[in-house]
């Protein structure tokens, strides 16, 4: 009986022994899908945090992108701030050189009073023109450019090279860089 014990017992510690080696490669097995598991999750946490780099960078450069062109916007703003005031302004002068144009003999010695004045006013709009960077357009005489005139009429004269200005009609204007209004103009063919 002892024998029978002793054997049971040895019995009964290969199956504990086979019990716990079961029970570690469990273990093991279950470690190992969970390091899965975590590996797997790590790459897709690590997918998502290039995905929001990514998006991150794309959000600050349109961020960059707007500002510059918000800045551009405001600097374009205040440097043709004056241009509807000087497009009003330029239709005054136009005025004013009509009258000051008509012949003076034909006048009345009052009427030249009148124009004298004329003439101070219309000198102070040119000088109020030019304090804003308002500036006539220079075509006469010159080859026709389609970016500062517009041809109205063309004209063969002898003597004068084909596409030149040869009369200006209305003249044109420039603020700083950009067209105010472009000159009406008679070309050459």
């Amino acid at each position: 009986m002892e024998e029978n014990i002793k054997n049971e017992e040895e019995q009964q510690e290969k199956l504990e022994k086979l019990k716990k080696r079961h029970d570690r490669r469990n273990k093991r097995q279950e470690n190992k899908e969970e390091q899965e598991k975590k590996d797997e999750m790590i790459k897709a946490l690590s997918e998502n945090v290039q995905e929001l780099q990514n998006k991150l960078l794309y959000q600050q450069a349109e961020f960059a992108n707007y500002k510059r062109r918000r800045e551009e916007e405001t600097q374009n703003m205040l440097k043709y701030k004056n241009f509807d005031f000087a497009l009003e302004i330029i239709s005054i002068v136009d005025s004013l050189e009509r009258a000051l144009n008509v012949p003076s003999e034909r006048m009345s010695l009052d009427v030249q009073k009148y124009l004298e004045g004329f003439k101070i006013m219309y000198n102070n709009l040119k000088n109020i023109l030019n304090k804003f960077e308002v500036c006539e357009i220079d075509c006469l005489n010159k080859k026709f450019d389609h970016n500062t005139s517009q041809a109205l009429m063309t004209e063969k004269r002898d003597g004068v090279e084909e596409g030149m200005v040869i009369e200006v009609l209305q003249k044109g204007y420039m603020i700083k860089d950009k067209l105010l209004r472009a000159a009406l103009v008679k070309v050459s063919e």
